[in-house]
C-alpha cells in the first residue's frame, strides 16, 4: 500500500469514528430544543422524543460499529 492509500485509509478511520458522537450530539441538540409534550395529550407517547431525534439517535446507532470494532482490538 503506498503511503498516500496509507494516509487516506487512516482519515477514513477518524472520519468513521467522528459519526456516532457527532448524530449523538446532535439528537441532545435537538431534544434540548424540542417542544415540551404535553402530558394529557390522546397521541401521548412513553417516551418524549420526536422525530428528529429519534432518527438523530438511530444514526447514531447505525454508525457505532466502528467505535465496536475499536473496543474489541482493545
Amino acid at each position: 500500500m503506498s503511503a498516500t492509500a496509507n494516509k487516506a485509509a487512516g482519515k477514513t478511520a477518524w472520519l468513521a469514528l467522528a459519526a456516532s458522537p457527532v448524530f449523538a450530539a446532535m439528537a441532545l441538540v435537538s431534544a434540548a430544543d424540542a417542544p415540551p409534550l404535553a402530558l394529557c395529550a390522546a397521541g401521548a407517547t412513553l417516551l418524549p422524543v420526536d422525530g428528529m431525534t429519534a432518527m438523530y439517535l438511530l444514526m447514531s446507532l447505525f454508525h457505532l460499529p466502528p467505535w465496536l470494532k475499536l473496543a474489541g482490538r482493545g
